[in-house]
């Protein structure tokens, strides 16, 4: 990885760290080439200390580490995204991250990915897509379908088995999204209608 270190009087370049898997922003902090190097030679996220003057490991006090996911430098070589997943609070106030936030998943962000993929096989058939086995079946098998996982979401939502009824959840978003899509629309335009209503209220 190539980064222009040199562009800074003290060649810190600054390091900005995300979580893998919320996409929230944890802290920020500063490298220099031997701490971006030990960085990426053991995944785990590696300052320059400025207060300490030397390297300083995320977590080697605490114990909660950052573990790398990922490193990309920005357009212009001067600072570096690290995506990590944190093995407990960031900050050393305690806090999930240094500026307060919760650390925690937005809603509904696999979902814009999803529809992406069911777009994609109406435009482009792929052989074998269950998918595509809807769409053969048209749009009364696939409202059928809703219906039946509206059922049985009903029927595991009397239960205490909590992976049955997500799965069944899961398959019912599913399958109205590829109704939605079948009929022209899409989530958004039902979030606009919810939001709407909020609205209103």
């Amino acid at each position: 990885m190539k980064l222009q270190f040199k562009k800074y009087a003290d060649g810190l370049v600054p390091a900005i760290v995300q979580d893998a898997r919320t996409g929230v922003v944890l802290m920020l902090g500063f490298m220099d080439e031997a701490a971006l190097q030990k960085t990426m030679d053991e995944k785990r996220v590696t300052f320059f200390s400025r207060s300490k003057q030397r390297l300083w490991t995320k977590g080697e006090t605490s114990g909660h580490f950052l573990d790398v996911v990922e490193i990309l430098p920005d357009c212009d070589e001067d600072t570096v995204l690290i995506k990590a997943i944190p093995s407990g609070p960031v900050c050393h106030t305690g806090s999930d991250t240094c500026f307060s936030e919760k650390n925690a998943e937005k809603s509904f962000t696999f979902l814009p990915e999803l529809e992406q993929v069911i777009n994609e096989r109406f435009e482009n058939p792929s052989e074998g897509s269950y998918i595509n086995s809807l769409i053969k079946k048209g749009i009364k098998k696939m409202a059928q379908k809703v219906g039946e996982e509206g059922v049985e979401v009903a029927l595991e939502a009397q239960g205490d088995e909590a992976g049955l009824f997500l799965g069944e959840a899961a398959d019912l978003v599913f399958h109205l999204m590829v109704l939605l899509r079948a009929k022209g629309f899409s989530m958004g335009e039902v979030e606009a209608v919810l939001r709407e209503r909020h609205l209103k209220r």
